[in-house]
């Protein structure tokens, strides 16, 4: 008797685990560098299949990818048969420019909304660059309806300028605006590629409490300490070029931070990207 209950434990015990894992939305933020030939060995044709075998092993629920040029979005959706995407490309609101898209895992995930806006002055003319920007950027962002839980959230993923500081620091004040606005009291993740670190005017307007709009770091939320380096740039290089991150997830919402990492896997010395992919394991 004691076997059988101890063994009905058990099974209990990992069925609740697996139903509780199964809950979980864990999202991924991924700079994959754009299709440039001039990148020799690391050009994409290299670096596609290296991309996608990094998603279908981490399982995201939730994929922001930034300077995504056309082609690269068709390869990835080949390879990842069970995500779809929504996005567009930046200079003509349909497949010119890169794209800062979301692939969605369709088995867990129903797509309610989506739409784009570029961080400028005018967020809704197609192509238009803002402030001191050297080029036009956006925001894709979604309504999802989990399918397992039934509740409802947005996905912003975004890639900020790299050159222009005023863009920067007035792209911050509208995505807060915009999630704001748009997302009304349902809890938001927010992907990209910042391009700034932590103490950059762009993550302390995001991050600042005492603006009712900012947003959290997954990062330090995290239950389990932050696993692998904080810079998430490499250039293709063996160590990452600086002490910093550029690329985060944030938060606004009850969500909870089972995880955050840092993901630096290399095949041979070559790298999925120049970006390190980052990733949080959420629940709400």
């Amino acid at each position: 008797m004691k076997r059988i209950t101890s063994a009905l434990l058990l099974c209990l015990f990992a069925a609740t685990t697996v139903l509780a894992q199964d809950r979980n939305i864990r999202v991924m933020s991924f700079n994959i560098r754009y299709n440039n030939p001039k990148d020799s060995i690391n050009a994409w044709p290299n670096r596609k299949d290296k991309v996608a075998s990094q998603v279908l092993f981490h399982q995201p629920v939730l994929l922001g990818v930034q300077e995504a040029l056309w082609d690269q979005m068709d390869d990835l959706a080949q390879r990842l048969p069970q995500y779809k995407f929504v996005g567009v490309g930046r200079d003509d609101g349909q497949k010119k420019g890169e794209f800062s898209a979301i692939f969605y895992d369709t088995t867990r995930l129903q797509l309610l909304q989506s739409h784009t806006f570029w961080l400028s002055e005018t967020p809704e003319v197609t192509g238009s660059k803002g402030w001191d920007a050297a080029i036009c950027r956006i925001v894709t962002y979604a309504r999802f309806r989990d399918r397992i839980t039934k509740k409802e959230f947005y996905h912003f993923n975004t890639h900020f300028d790299h050159i222009g500081k005023i863009a920067r620091r007035e792209s911050a004040k509208l995505l807060l605006e915009k999630i704001a606005k748009i997302s009304g009291k349902l809890p938001v993740v927010i992907t990209g590629d910042f391009n700034a670190t932590p103490a950059d005017e762009p993550i302390r307007v995001i991050t600042d409490e005492q603006n009712p709009l900012h947003l959290k770091d997954s990062k330090p939320l995290s239950k389990i300490p932050h696993y692998g380096p904080d810079c998430t740039f490499n250039s293709f290089k063996a160590h990452e070029t600086a002490e910093d991150p550029i690329d985060y997830i944030f938060l606004k919402g009850p969500w909870k931070v089972l995880q955050h990492a840092t993901i630096t896997q290399t095949w041979k010395g070559l790298f999925a990207s120049d970006h390190y992919s980052i990733f949080a394991n959420l629940t709400l």
